[in-house]
């Protein structure tokens, strides 16, 4: 797990005007917590923090360096403008090497599933407790053969050594289902045809179909109508 280091500065001026002045500074206004400490409000350098989340992921370890002297944290929470996507105000959380956190661990799905099945994610992220230093960026799961109802839960899941899974083991992450084949995909649609009231136009080949059968119908039976004597 990468160790991000960002220059922090103070901030003494709170408020909207303040918050707008830091961010065309090109920084982002901030909170340091944790540990019994007072809150400390500061503000961090904007592009170096999306470095730290892109690289690192959203559990980045973070090396806050605050008028010479360094903690580490990992970001709790990010706002975020809704149009420009941009970090409007961090929430970050000190941390200790050696000490167990709790955070959300995002899933990344690789390899293929097995022919006519179709996987259902359920989850996109697991719950688990590790050392607040080497949180993983992701947790791999590997649907390779998948077929339906091969199902995978969070128990399932390969976790880093030393780490705990909180989210409950029984929750499905990713569920297979099989298919549906071409005949049942039109009796469904047929069905629900019928129950809106639609009449479906025969096609061409229905029509053939039923010309032929009526043709047969009535065609005579053999030897029948004629005229012995």
């Amino acid at each position: 797990m990468a160790d991000f280091r960002l220059e922090a500065e103070s901030r003494t001026e709170f408020g909207k005007g303040s918050a707008r002045r830091t961010r065309r500074a090109g920084r982002i206004p901030a909170v340091l917590y944790g540990h019994g400490q007072d809150v400390v409000h500061l503000s961090l350098p904007a592009r170096e923090f999306a470095a730290a989340l892109r690289n690192g992921g959203a559990n980045a370890l973070l090396t806050i360096v605050l008028e010479g002297k360094e903690q580490l944290a990992l970001t709790k929470a990010v706002q975020r403008d809704p149009l420009k996507r941009t970090h409007e105000h961090i929430d970050l959380l000190l941390v200790r090497r050696g000490e167990k956190t709790t955070v959300e661990v995002p899933i990344v799905i690789v390899g293929e599933v097995a022919p006519d099945t179709i996987p259902n994610h359920q989850l996109s992220t697991v719950s688990i407790e590790a050392d607040a230093t080497k949180l993983p960026d992701s947790i791999e799961v590997d649907v390779t053969g998948r077929a339906a109802g091969q199902n995978i839960t969070a128990g399932d899941l390969v976790l880093p050594r030393g780490a705990t899974l909180i989210t409950d083991a029984e929750s499905l992450v990713i569920g297979f289902l099989g298919a549906p084949t071409a005949e049942a995909l039109e009796a469904e649609l047929a069905e629900l045809e019928a129950e809106a009231g639609i009449e479906r136009e025969e096609s061409d080949e229905e029509k053939a179909e039923e010309a032929a059968a009526e043709g047969g119908d009535s065609a005579p039976a053999e030897g029948a109508g004629s005229d012995e004597s």
